[in-house]
This record gives C-alpha cells, sequence and structure tokens, in this order.
C-alpha cells in the first residue's frame, strides 16, 4: 500500500497547480465577450440600423443566459465530464465572436453573440470554479479566487489589442480574428483539465468546516435547506449593490464633476475604471486565501464592511478626484471577493459530489443582480434627482450582509453540519 500511495502523495501538489493554471487560462480565455463587449456597440449599431437598448439587449441576453442557466449548466458539467463541456463551453464562447461578424440584423445578434457566448461562458465559469472546489479541498478559497481573478483579469491582455485592430481592420475582422484565437486557446486549455481522483484529494476536510467530514448533498436536497436560502440571499444582496456601481459609475462620476479631472496625468474615470479591474481581480484569491486561514464568515464580515466603510468615504471625498479613484479601488477590493468566498462556503457545507450544479443554483444571485443593479439604481436616481440614495443602499446592503454572515450564517452552518 505505501508503494502505491506514496507516488500519488508526491505528485498531488503538482497535478493540481496544474490543473489550477489550465483552469486560470480557460477562464481568461472567455472573459472578453463580456469585458469588451463595449467595444462593438457601435459597429453593431451601424450594421443592423438597431437603436443602443435594442443592441444593449445582446449584453443583457449574454447575462443571463451565463447566470440563469448555470444549474443545467453545472448538471451538464457533472453529467458529461468537465474536461468535454468545458472545451464545448469556450468553443462556443469563440464561435459566438466568428458568427457574430456575419450577421445582418438585431436577432442574429441576439442568436450569436448573445446566445452562444452566453451558454458558453456560463458553462467554463461554473465549471471550472465546480472542478477547482474538488481539486483544493483545503484551499478552496484561495482556488476558486484565482480562476475567478482569471474571468476579470484576462480581458486587460486584450482590450488594447482588440481596439487597435478595430481601428485598422474594422469590427468584422476582429471578431473572427480573436474569436479563433480565444476559442482555441481555452479549448486547448480544457483539454488538459480533468477530475480529480477520490485517492488525489483524500487529503484533507475544508480549513473553515470544523465539524467532522461534510456529506455529499444532492442539489434537491440543498434548496430545502434554510442555509442555502440564506447565502443566496446574501449573495443577491452584494451582487446588487456591486453591480449598481459598475452600471452607473461613469454616471456618478460625470455627476460628481471629477470624470475628467487628471490623476498622475490621466483623467479619472478610465484611470478608475482600470485601476478598479485589478483589484476587483486580486480581491478574488486574497480573500479566498485569507478565508481558508480565519474562517469564511468572519472573512466575509470583514471584507462586506471594508466596502460598506469605502463607499461611505468615496462619497465623502468625492470632490477629490485622486482619493476617487484611490476609493473606487477599495470598493471593489471588498466587493470581488464574492465569487471566492460564497462558493467555497458552499462546498464546505453541501460537499463536493455535486459541487459544480449546487454552485448553479447560487451562481443565479448573480444573474438576479445584473438584473436589479442597473435599472433599480436608475430608477432611485431618478425619482429622489440624487445618487446619495443609491449609496445609502448599497451601504446598508453591505452592514446587513457582513452583520448576517457572522451573526446568522455562522451558527446556522455549524448548526446544520453538526447534524
Amino acid at each position: 500500500m505505501s508503494v502505491i500511495t506514496q507516488p500519488i502523495a508526491a505528485e498531488l501538489p503538482k497535478t493540481r497547480w496544474i490543473q489550477l493554471g489550465l483552469g486560470l487560462v480557460a477562464m481568461m480565455a472567455i472573459s472578453s465577450p463580456q469585458y469588451v463587449w463595449t467595444l462593438f456597440v457601435k459597429p453593431f449599431q451601424g450594421t443592423t440600423g438597431a437603436d443602443l437598448p435594442a443592441i444593449q439587449i445582446t449584453f443583457s441576453l449574454l447575462i443571463v443566459l451565463q447566470t440563469w442557466l448555470s444549474p443545467l449548466q453545472g448538471w451538464l458539467v457533472e453529467r458529461f465530464g468537465s474536461r468535454l463541456l468545458i472545451t464545448v463551453g469556450c468553443l462556443l464562447s469563440g464561435l459566438g465572436w466568428v458568427s457574430a461578424a456575419y450577421i445582418q440584423s438585431i436577432w442574429g445578434l441576439y442568436l450569436t453573440y448573445g446566445l452562444f457566448c452566453g451558454v458558453g461562458t456560463g458553462i467554463v465559469y461554473v465549471g471550472i470554479v465546480g472542478l477547482m472546489v474538488r481539486w483544493f479541498p483545503d484551499r478552496r478559497g484561495f482556488a476558486t479566487g484565482v480562476v475567478a481573478a482569471g474571468y476579470g483579469f484576462g480581458a486587460i491582455l486584450t482590450t488594447f489589442p482588440i481596439d487597435a485592430m478595430l481601428k485598422s481592420s474594422g469590427y468584422q475582422p476582429t471578431l473572427i480574428t480573436f474569436g479563433l484565437i480565444l476559442g482555441a486557446v481555452g479549448a486547448l486549455a480544457a483539454l488538459g483539465l480533468r477530475d480529480p481522483s477520490a485517492s488525489e484529494v483524500d487529503a484533507g476536510v475544508p480549513a473553515s468546516a470544523s465539524i467532522g467530514s461534510v456529506p455529499d448533498v444532492a442539489p434537491s436536497q440543498m434548496l430545502k435547506t434554510p442555509v442555502f436560502w440564506l447565502m443566496f440571499v446574501m449573495m443577491t444582496m452584494m451582487s446588487t449593490g456591486g453591480l449598481m456601481v459598475i452600471s452607473q459609475f461613469a454616471a456618478f462620476t460625470k455627476s460628481f464633476g471629477v470624470a475628467d479631472t487628471l490623476v498622475f496625468g490621466l483623467a479619472a474615470l478610465p484611470f478608475a475604471l482600470t485601476f478598479d479591474r485589478i483589484t476587483n481581480g486580486l480581491t478574488r484569491p486574497f480573500f479566498g486565501w485569507v478565508s481558508d486561514r480565519i474562517g469564511r464568515e468572519q472573512t466575509m464580515l470583514i471584507a462586506f464592511m471594508l466596502e460598506a466603510v469605502a463607499i461611505y468615504l468615496l462619497l465623502h471625498f468625492r470632490d477629490n478626484a485622486a482619493m476617487f479613484v484611490l476609493l473606487s479601488g477599495v470598493v471593489f477590493f471588498g466587493w470581488g471577493e464574492i465569487f471566492s468566498l460564497f462558493p467555497s462556503t458552499l462546498t464546505d457545507t453541501f460537499g463536493t459530489k455535486n459541487a459544480t450544479t449546487n454552485y448553479g443554483f447560487l451562481y443565479m444571485a448573480q444573474g438576479i443582480g445584473s438584473v436589479l443593479g442597473g435599472p433599480v439604481a436608475a430608477m432611485i436616481y431618478v425619482a429622489s434627482g440624487s445618487w446619495m440614495p443609491v449609496f445609502a443602499l448599497i451601504i446598508a446592503m453591505d452592514v446587513i450582509t457582513a452583520l448576517l454572515a457572522f451573526f446568522v450564517l455562522k451558527p446556522m452552518r455549524s448548526a446544520y453540519l453538526a447534524r
């Protein structure tokens, strides 16, 4: 027995770190359809003749399909295997761009960029997160944070090349070229992915699960538990608040009069957007790593309160462009970690066997946040004539969610695990 298990034990760290790296590459490859969408809006308007609201439905369709179909996508991954489905997802995402280059109507845009990219990115996202929580039972927060950060960071590598090619060659060659490149890169990375064997992940119980081993719970049973719905409500509130900031960031920056103010020689608005993307990525592995050491709920309390304080200070220093840029980065540093803390907490609670499908149900909270965030923030602003009520609501949701994490979720989860 010792002859067999010794090589496995020695090989485990190398094997799973390779899997993490491949998952990171695949996540980076599917991030551009969401994060560089804005660069293609005007070209698509010119080709289809559609107005801006009709064009923007494509983006909403992408997000809705990515999030609201995630339980089905997670089930498919578990039914047919991570390698196959994640490869298909990467190819679908690339196909969405390539086929969108040939459309002539708004419905063609919905059925290519919206449908293919939405379904493809959704499969890859939930599939890789579900795979990493199984590979890293002892470092779930960190591992999910790394791959979630890849989804945010990937577009940093493609934004400028895509923008340059758009200006030099037009949007159709750009979509075809980058659709083929990103689809191929993602698929090649996905072909190296595999599910861990039992012997490779028997090394431990999650650091934050202090009560014995965690039983595997089927989605149908998980949906009957109050602890799941508490996590769902908490993630919905955090998603909604963060997306209120993201969707209206340019609008309230201009309203505060700092959008064009120079900070270190750069206009405050684009500087803040770039800085925020970096902090929004870094927070995911950072707070995931923290949660592996001090516990999920304690980390939620710290991170969510950090965002609440940052939002308050952002309002206080809204006339100071440099402070505005700095604090906007802190705001996103206190928000983006939801994509590492919630999936790791869910798997700590309901086990690894159905982790991908289970997270698919929780990830629907992000879809609700994407629907509520932008429109609700805009409605509140129109009704009040001020951004202050919007920010007050965000701060309230941050504080409530932080307190729920420590004073309600922690004892409720402990009681559930004890049973």
